[in-house]
């Protein structure tokens, strides 16, 4: 998935707050976010105090209107982005502070150029966590309060399917963290698969994207996620795309069809949903077959589903 990025703010340039402060709370210790502090300097077009509009300063911010309070925290996550990309030192810095609870409060109070930056910073946190799972692990274990508070912002907005700049960032920073759900946290894929059957072609590719971090044999559970995606009426949505859907969704698609295919080969609903033809049609169409996953796992996946499906689904053809 190709990186987003921030909106340009409105008004002068300006450093970034910690996020701590930007959440009206106190500042870290960490490298990272006093590195992100800086100078904010003067904002054009929003009356001045004569207080200090540092982090440090909470008599200063007391004094603040709330679109001066906006513009610092909507500059102190665009920051933090910028600074997370990429980068596991400086993710495990921002995760250790109140980063991680202060921004899935943004996500769901602050105002839209503050939700947007909040939410492409999470984005590229999460990024980092899926290569690095010492940071997966640390960050995002289940039992964290913050953690929890995280997801709970993302897949609400997820679940609200509302068409707007939150929605893909949301979308894929649920699929990044797709190996830290355990088998019983059953509540996030039926709100991606739900979108598969979105107007919008970059909502439904990536939610493919997303679901296939769910469904791939890297995942441990992925024989439970796939048969979570089945049960949410996935696959009917699947062949949709896989048919009739834009090219780069037809792709992505496809791919998440063989991993449920290989992963489930005797599901009834897939026998019910015509996959195996799916499956056959697209061996056949060159632009699909030139992914190398696709073209490794198509075959495989074609195999065991006329295996299972010759031992006992006949009568589904």
């Amino acid at each position: 998935t190709n990186s987003m990025s921030a909106k340009p703010t409105t008004g002068g340039s300006a450093a970034a707050a910690t996020p701590a402060a930007a959440a009206g709370g106190g500042t870290s210790s960490s490298g990272v976010t006093g590195a992100a502090t800086a100078s904010i300097g003067s904002v054009a077009g929003t009356k001045q105090h004569n207080v200090s509009l540092s982090g440090t300063s909470t008599r200063g911010r007391d004094y603040e209107d709330e679109g001066t309070k906006a513009y610092m925290k909507s500059n102190a996550a665009r920051a933090l982005c910028q600074l997370a990309m990429g980068n596991a030192a400086v993710c495990k810095n921002i995760t250790e502070s109140r980063a991680l609870l202060c921004f899935s409060i943004l996500l769901e109070k602050g105002a839209p150029d503050v939700q947007y930056n909040s939410a492409l910073a999470l984005m590229e946190i999460c990024r980092v966590a899926e290569q690095n799972s010492d940071l997966r692990r640390s960050a995002f274990k289940p039992t964290s309060p913050a953690a929890r508070a995280v997801v709970d912002q993302l897949l609400r907005v997820v679940t609200m399917a509302e068409y707007d700049d939150l929605l893909i960032p949301c979308i894929t920073s649920l699929g990044c963290l797709s190996r830290t759900f355990r088998a019983t946290e059953t509540r996030i894929i039926g709100p991606l698969a739900n979108l598969l059957d979105e107007r919008e072609a970059d909502v439904s590719r990536e939610a493919a994207v997303a679901l296939t971090k769910f469904a791939c044999t890297e995942n441990y559970l992925h024989v439970d996620h796939s048969k979570a995606i089945i049960n949410a009426s996935g696959a009917k949505h699947l062949v949709q795309l896989v048919y009739f859907g834009e090219q780069v969704v037809q792709v992505a698609a496809l791919l998440l069809v063989c991993y449920i295919a290989h992963n489930v080969p005797d599901s009834e609903d897939l026998a019910q949903a015509e996959i195996l033809t799916v499956l056959e049609w697209a061996s056949k169409q060159p632009f699909m077959v030139q992914d190398t996953l696709i073209e490794n796992l198509l075959p495989e996946a074609k195999i065991r589903m006329e295996l299972y499906q010759s031992r006992g689904a006949k009568g589904y053809h």
